[in-house]
Parts: structure tokens; C-alpha cells; sequence
């Protein structure tokens, strides 16, 4: 409970705006033109450029090739018809090696613009303290892997996808525009004896066919959006329920809690269901619109064309070669109704990624306070507080003495009432925490090693794990051998270089010994640390006080925890108290236009 209470103040609230369509593709435009790939993702868009205008070319070649063919069968002209089927082999022959490049080239573009999004994103998210103040700015926090990784790859598929094909259609509109403009010049109609021209009469009616068309489409998918927003984040709660289950099986085997997380999760899966159906059920009312209009494209320009074929004004092959035209204008006019689903998809997409990278840009600006600690350095190599207070939700934290001096060499130990914030204060100097009044005077020159309650072991090797953040030369195996001996951990000797998962082979007390040894490799002259010592019982505690006594003699520790103060080993003691009457941290604000999960799912999430 004590654990649960200490971090509270680690929960914030958080008050949403809604990004807009321009802030969040100016954010993903500012993460691309800052990409090391950005050349190549511009020779390549360039490459596509080139072999869709080349395509386009074959397209209008093999459109004018209709009417000698048409006519030629209409004739019942053998010669004439074998040598247009050797034309039509050339034409197709060359649009086959055209294609072939397209989709070469469309892979390579959705590979690189993966890399540059996943790239970007990484890097804003492990930029220093970023990760730890967005997993605590509320729901846009939650399941980052999953923007990174599934929405980020998602995004690219589509933009690629559609951008290409947008870019496809708008040239062949161009290209076939002035063909069927040509073609339907001479078409006339002739009503009771009068005689009608409409010049680009076929191209007026392939646009308002689907600009009609595309209108319906928009009106039916638009619902689309938020709907694949929504279930992507369901998506993400299912997974990191079952992912939560599966790291904590012991626990709840020992408690007989199979039930109870069998319940949480199918209703998390209740919940990814019901988004599905929501989805299924908006996708059928646009196929009825996009089916519709399908089924009746078949005879759309056979019907546009026929008052002129039938007065003969035109031939057969004439008659195939305007349909050929009508077919490809109307063709990149429908390329909206034929993504409208795709489209809504990588809205939902682009709005979660964008709204990520947004957080992570604002997240060093989260508060509307402007109480912040202040840092400084000191030249005697001390380190001080002053008048410091730490602000949270629930109030500030703070020591009882309002002046403290920690010189190099001391040995103190801080601790506090179970809910004074002991935790909060510990990343207050380690500079996690920058919200509250007074100020932190570090020791000039120094590097101060932060200890928390679990270590963090990264996978790899054993010896990696060892020598982590170790700022000088690996250590030996020699000396490694005996610092684990030292904290009884010998068996691990002979598994330096195999790789693990060690925060998951080892337990909570031998990861923490782990620690201690990794301390006594590195030998810092400055160590904090938040409670990792108060779960050691008394032998291994001794154990533990022995070895820092042997490894960092004259380094200065300070343990912040709720153990029984050690004398012995830290002559000086220092209280935390909580302030409730302190003005608390103000709301957070986040532009965020996703659909994140509620507040109960952030808090169970912690």
C-alpha cells in the first residue's frame, strides 16, 4: 500500500485539445525532411514520378490503338488485325516492364518511409527523461510500442499506397483529359431535326459522375475515422492486458486470479469486438454507395456515347476508343471512391502517429505552472537543497529542514511516512520531476548515480548488463567473478556472455544484488538511492552495506527509503514530510485528436 501511495503523484491529470489535419501532417513533414533517408526517399519519389508519366504515355498509345484494331475486326480485315495484335504485344510488353519497376519502386518507398516515421519516433521518445514524462502526461502516454511500431509501419503501407495511386490517377487524368476532350468534339446530337454540340461533352460527364459519386462516398465513410481510431486503441488495450498477464502468471497462479484475468480480458476483447462491428457495420453502408456505382460504371460510357454512335456520327472503333478515354479519366476520378475506406484508415493512422510525435515535442512544456525547481552547480562540491518543495496533484513534498548541505563523503539516510512522496522526491533530483519551487545545487563536475528500487537490466549479455553506463574501461572477468561472489551470486560467472532476459530469469532481491554489484564495478563517488535497499532482510542487508563499504569508500550515499535508520552505516538521518496545504501541479495540457483509452484504463495501466 505504501508502494501504491508514494506513486500516486506519478498519475497526472491531463487536459485534451484536438490537433488539427495541418498540425499533424506539418509533424510528420518536419520528421521526414529531418530523416538521415530523406535523399533517398526523394530519387525514389522522383524514379515512381518518371515511370508513372512513361506508364501514362502507354496508356494513351494503347487507348489510340483500340480504334484500327475495333475497325479492323469490324472490316473483317485479317492483316490489318495480326498487325495490331503485334502492336498491342510491343505497347503491352513495355507497359509489363513499367509496372514491374512501379511495384519495386513502391516497395522500396513504404521500406524507407517506415525506417525515417519508426526512426523519428525513437529517437523524440529516448530523448532524456521524454519517455518517463509522457508515460505520466495520461492516456497519449499509453502503449507507445504500439505508435512506434504497428501504427508507424501502418501509416507508411498507406501513405505509399495511396500517394502513389493519387499520383497515378492525377496523370493519367491529365493525360486522357485532352484525348477525351478531343474525342467528344465532334459528338452531336440531333433532337426533333435540331443539331446539339457540347464541346467535351464526355469529360463534362465523366466529372459529374464522379464527383457525385465520390460526394456519397465521403458523406457514407467519413464515420470511418474515428471508428479506426478507436478500435486501434482497443487493439492496444487488448495486447497489453494479455502482455500484463503473461509477465505476471506466477503471481497469479499463487493467488488463484485466472478468473479474474480471464474476466479483464474478454472484456477487453468484448471492447475490440464491438469497435470491429461498429467498423463492419459502417463499411457495409459504403459498399452499398461504391457497389452501386461499380455495377453501373459497366454501361456508364456505353450509355454517355450511344446518341452519337447510333446517329453515325461515329464508328465502332470510334465508339471503343471514347469509352477506352471515358474509362481512364473516370477511372482517376473514382480513385477517391475506391480509397474512401483506405483513406478513413490513414486518417485514423496519421492522427494517432502525429498526435504521438506531438506529445513527445510538447511533453518537455507539459504544465501550465511556471513553478519549476531550479538547478544549479556548486563549486565546493556539495550537494544542496533549498527551500525545495516538489509539486504533485495531491500537494508538494518536501524535507522538513529547509536547508540542507550534503557534503562529498557523507553517508545519509532520508526517510519518510508511507505517502510523503519518498519516490517523487528521488526523481526530483534525479531531474525527472522538474515541477515545485526552491532549488537543487549539484556538486560541480560530478556524476551522480541514481539507483531505483528494481535496476534496470537491458537485454544482452550478463557482462553488457554489468558493465552498462560504466563510463571507462569493461571490467575484467576476474573482478566480475568476485563482486558477484560477493553479493552470492556466483553461479552467474560462468553466463557472462549469454544473452537473457535477466529482469525475468532473475527475482526481485538477486536483480537488486545485481545492482549493488554493478555499483561496486563502476565505483561511483556520488550514489542515490530510492528504497532498493529496504526489501534486503538482515543478512543479505549486511552483505550489501559490507560490500559498498569495501567498494565505495569515500563515496557519499544517500538511501531514500522506509527502513529502520542505520547508524552505523548512515550517521545522518533527514526527514520527507508531506505539504498538503502547498498549491498542487496544475493540469497538463495535450493536443491530442486520437481516441485514447479512458481514465480507468491509464490508472490500471500504472
Amino acid at each position: 500500500m505504501a508502494d501504491q501511495l508514494d506513486n500516486q503523484a506519478t498519475v497526472q491529470p491531463v487536459a485534451v485539445e484536438a490537433s488539427s489535419l495541418r498540425d499533424q501532417v506539418a509533424t510528420i513533414r518536419r520528421a521526414l525532411v529531418a530523416s538521415p533517408v530523406r535523399k533517398w526517399l526523394l530519387w525514389t519519389s522522383v524514379g515512381i514520378m518518371a515511370v508513372i508519366i512513361a506508364t501514362s504515355i502507354g496508356q494513351v498509345l494503347l487507348n489510340r490503338w483500340n480504334q484500327p484494331f475495333y475497325d479492323a475486326l469490324a472490316r473483317r480485315d485479317m492483316a490489318a488485325f495480326l498487325h495490331q495484335l503485334l502492336v498491342f504485344a510491343m505497347i503491352a510488353g513495355g507497359l509489363l516492364v513499367l509496372n514491374i519497376g512501379q511495384t519495386w519502386l513502391n516497395q522500396m518507398i513504404r521500406l524507407k518511409l517506415r525506417e525515417a516515421l519508426t526512426l523519428d519516433l525513437i529517437d523524440q521518445w529516448m530523448r532524456p527523461v521524454r519517455a518517463f514524462r509522457l508515460a505520466n502526461a495520461g492516456a497519449i502516454g499509453v502503449n507507445p510500442d504500439q505508435r512506434m511500431q504497428q501504427d508507424a509501419a501502418h501509416l507508411s503501407d498507406l501513405s505509399t499506397d495511396l500517394g502513389v495511386g493519387l499520383l497515378q490517377s492525377l496523370i493519367l487524368l491529365v493525360s486522357f483529359v485532352g484525348v477525351l476532350w478531343e474525342l467528344s468534339s465532334g459528338f452531336v446530337f440531333h433532337i426533333n431535326g435540331w443539331s446539339l454540340a457540347i464541346p467535351g461533352y464526355m469529360v463534362w460527364a465523366a466529372f459529374l459522375y464522379a464527383g457525385t459519386a465520390s460526394w456519397l462516398s465521403w458523406l457514407v465513410g467519413r464515420p470511418l475515422i474515428s471508428l479506426n481510431s478507436d478500435r486501434y486503441t482497443r487493439e492496444a488495450e487488448l495486447r497489453s492486458s494479455m502482455v500484463r498477464v503473461n509477465e505476471n502468471v506466477d503471481a497469479i497462479a499463487l493467488y488463484h486470479g485466472e478468473a479474474d484475468a480471464k474476466q479483464r480480458l474478454e472484456l477487453d476483447l468484448g471492447t475490440v469486438l464491438g469497435a470491429m462491428r461498429r467498423i463492419y457495420t459502417a463499411q457495409i453502408n459504403l459498399s452499398w454507395v461504391t457497389d452501386t456505382y461499380g455495377w453501373i460504371t459497366v454501361v456508364a460510357p456505353i450509355l454517355v456515347a450511344s446518341p452519337v454512335y447510333f446517329s453515325g456520327d461515329i464508328s465502332f472503333g470510334g465508339l471503343m476508343m471514347a469509352v477506352g478515354a471515358f474509362n481512364q479519366v473516370h477511372s482517376s476520378l473514382r480513385w477517391f471512391i475506391n480509397n474512401i475506406g483506405s483513406i478513413a484508415d490513414w486518417r485514423a493512422t496519421l492522427m494517432r502517429v502525429a498526435d504521438f510525435r506531438i506529445a513527445l515535442d510538447e511533453t518537455d512544456v507539459l504544465h501550465d505552472t511556471e513553478r519549476r525547481i531550479t538547478f544549479d552547480q556548486n563549486a565546493n562540491g556539495s550537494l544542496t537543497f533549498e527551500k525545495l518543495q516538489v509539486a504533485s496533484p495531491e500537494g508538494c513534498t518536501k524535507l522538513s529542514d529547509q536547508h540542507v548541505e550534503i557534503r562529498a563523503g557523507d553517508r545519509v539516510m532520508i526517510t519518510g511516512e508511507p505517502g510523503a512522496g519518498k519516490t517523487l522526491f528521488f526523481r526530483a533530483i534525479a531531474g525527472l520531476w522538474p515541477w515545485g519551487s526552491g532549488k537543487i545545487g549539484l556538486p560541480a563536475g560530478e556524476t551522480l548515480i541514481f539507483v531505483p528500487r528494481v535496476p534496470y537490466l537491458p537485454a544482452g549479455t550478463l557482462r553488457e548488463v554489468l558493465n552498462h553506463a560504466n563510463g571507462h574501461a569493461p571490467a575484467s572477468d576476474a573482478d566480475i567473478a568476485a563482486v558477484l561472489a560477493e553479493v552470492g551470486l556466483e553461479r552467474l560467472s560462468s553466463s557472462l556472455d549469454r544473452v537473457g532476459r535477466w529482469d525475468h530469469e532473475l527475482g526481485d532481491d538477486e536483480q537488486r544484488l545485481l545492482g549493488v554489484a554493478r555499483l561496486a564495478l563502476r565505483q561511483p563517488k556520488w550514489v542515490i538511492i530510492d528504497e532498493a535497499m529496504d526489501a534486503f532482510d538482515g543478512p543479505s542487508l549486511r552483505r550489501v552495506l559490507a560490500m559498498l563499504e569495501k567498494h565505495l569508500k569515500g563515496a557519499t550515499i544517500i538511501n531514500i527509503g522506509r527502513g529502520q535508520h542505520n547508524v552505523q552505516f548512515f550517521p545522518r538521518g533527514l526527514t520527507i514530510v508531506k505539504d498538503s496545504g502547498a498549491p498542487a501541479l496544475k493540469p497538463a495540457h495535450v493536443r491530442a485528436g486520437a481516441i485514447d483509452p479512458p481514465p480507468a484504463a491509464v490508472h490500471r495501466k500504472k
